[in-house]
Parts: structure tokens; C-alpha cells; sequence
């Protein structure tokens, strides 16, 4: 009988130190639950386009990760970020796979018609990167000359040139489409296109990484990067564009894309 009643004494004492010490399952205390039960927002990107996404080590950073995390800190969230085919990342948003799309993202019309976007957060350019020695000086010689461009698949690039000439493009048969800008970069290197068609600061990653590159003076398109969301993610979307406001007023985006664009 003593031993009995010593053994549940000590499942009291020791029930009693858990209560008090926050014990849970596999050790976690009361503030891993805490933090373990935050919302997380969940990105999709393609982290294949410098500086606004792309790894350092196994972590995506950029531009886009960080203003991403900023507002999830800013809406008490816990971000985390998915790598997958930038042609995916639509797809994806619209069946709520992801919770938002950001990887240097351009509001078309084409996609309006199956996401909806946030208030635009950086402006940016399509450029044109040829080899060195290239003889074309603006988008009109590529036309002229019947030129193969290469963009990566899906992107703002890929909408535009692939575009009909009369529509100001060079026409789907003068366009190879690649899963990466640092595939099309390297189908330029290798002679397989004339030139490649992308973003003004991803071009300058490429080129600045790869020898005989040029970009020229001319640019093709300007535009403005936004989030993509659930056409019915009204809330989030609400809540994001609210974030994104105070952070644009209190210069945190300013800052973040800063640190990674120099003038």
C-alpha cells in the first residue's frame, strides 16, 4: 500500500512540474506551441530569378523572399516558400495549393483572368541580351532579320514576344521557351538562340555571370511586379495590400529592394 501510494505521488509531482514548466509532446514548451500555431503563409516561387529570388545555400532569398516575410511578420504569419515551375505558380495559387504567387510577377490581363493581384510593389523592364559581338541594336533588328529569341516559359518575356508582329512580338515560331532564365542564357552561349528576352535585373546576374554577354541600350517593355492570389482569397488579399501599404509608407520595401538593386 505504501509503495502504491508513493508511486502516485510521484506522477503528481511530476505532472505538476509539466504543468508548470509548459512540458508537452516531445518536449515542446508552451512557447514552441505558441509559435508552432501561428497561420503560415505559403509562397510559390521560382527561385531561379536574381536578385528577386534565388538560393544562397538551400535558403531562397531575395527581394521577394523578404518583402514575402515582411508581411508575414507584419500579419503575425509564418512564411514559408515553396520552389516550383515558374508555369506552375498560377495554377497553384488558383487552387489554393499556395496561398500567393511571387517570383517577379507582372498583372496581365491573360492571368486576371484566373488570379487576382495585389497593389504593385517594384517596377521593372524587359531587356534584350545578346552576345558581344552581336550586330542587333534594338528589337526591331531582331524582327527584320527573322531572329530566334529565348525566354523562360510562362513569364511576362514569353507573353510579349511570342506575341504576333503586328502585336508588337516576333511571332511563337521565332520563340524557345525554357523552364529557366539560366537555361535560355545558356541556349544563348551556345548559339541555339539570338538573343534572350527577360527582366532587367536577372539580366544583369546573367550577364555579369557569363562572359561575351552583353545587354542593349534599347529596352523592350516596362512593367510593374505584383502578388497573385485566389480570385475568391478576398481577405488575404485585402489584408497583404494593407501591409504592403504600411510597409511602402514606412520604407521597409524601398529598403529591401535597396539592398539588392544599386543604382
Amino acid at each position: 500500500m505504501k509503495k502504491l501510494l508513493s508511486l502516485i505521488l510521484a506522477i503528481l509531482l511530476i505532472s505538476s512540474v509539466c504543468v508548470l514548466s509548459g512540458c508537452g509532446e516531445n518536449g515542446a514548451t508552451s512557447n514552441d506551441a505558441q509559435k508552432d500555431s501561428k497561420e503560415k503563409l505559403v509562397m510559390a516561387t521560382n527561385p531561379f530569378f536574381p536578385p528577386y529570388e534565388f538560393y544562397d545555400g538551400e535558403n531562397i532569398v531575395g527581394i521577394d523572399a523578404e518583402i514575402a516575410a515582411a508581411i508575414a511578420e507584419d500579419l503575425g504569419m509564418e512564411l514559408q516558400i515553396v520552389d516550383i515551375e515558374f508555369d506552375a505558380i498560377i495554377t497553384g495559387v488558383q487552387t489554393k495549393k499556395y496561398d500567393i504567387g511571387m517570383a517577379g510577377m507582372t498583372k496581365t490581363e491573360e492571368r486576371e483572368q484566373s488570379v487576382s493581384f495585389s497593389t504593385p510593389y517594384a517596377k521593372a523592364k524587359q531587356v534584350i541580351i545578346v552576345k558581344e559581338d552581336s550586330t542587333v541594336k534594338t528589337f526591331d533588328d531582331l524582327v527584320e532579320r527573322g531572329l530566334k529569341a529565348g525566354v523562360q516559359l510562362s513569364t511576362t518575356g514569353d507573353i510579349y514576344v511570342s506575341d504576333t508582329v503586328e502585336n508588337g512580338g516576333l511571332g511563337a515560331d521565332k520563340v524557345t521557351e525554357f523552364q529557366t532564365g539560366n537555361d535560355a542564357v545558356a541556349a544563348l552561349v551556345a548559339g541555339k538562340v539570338d538573343c534572350v528576352i527577360i527582366d532587367n535585373e536577372p539580366a544583369k546576374s546573367y550577364v555579369k555571370s557569363n562572359e561575351g554577354l552583353k545587354i542593349l541600350d534599347t529596352e523592350y517593355v516596362e512593367e510593374e511586379y505584383a502578388i497573385c492570389f485566389a480570385k475568391d482569397n478576398t481577405e488575404l488579399l485585402q489584408k497583404v495590400n494593407a501591409s504592403l501599404a504600411k510597409l511602402t509608407e514606412n520604407g521597409t520595401i524601398q529598403k529591401i529592394i535597396d539592398k539588392y538593386i544599386t543604382a
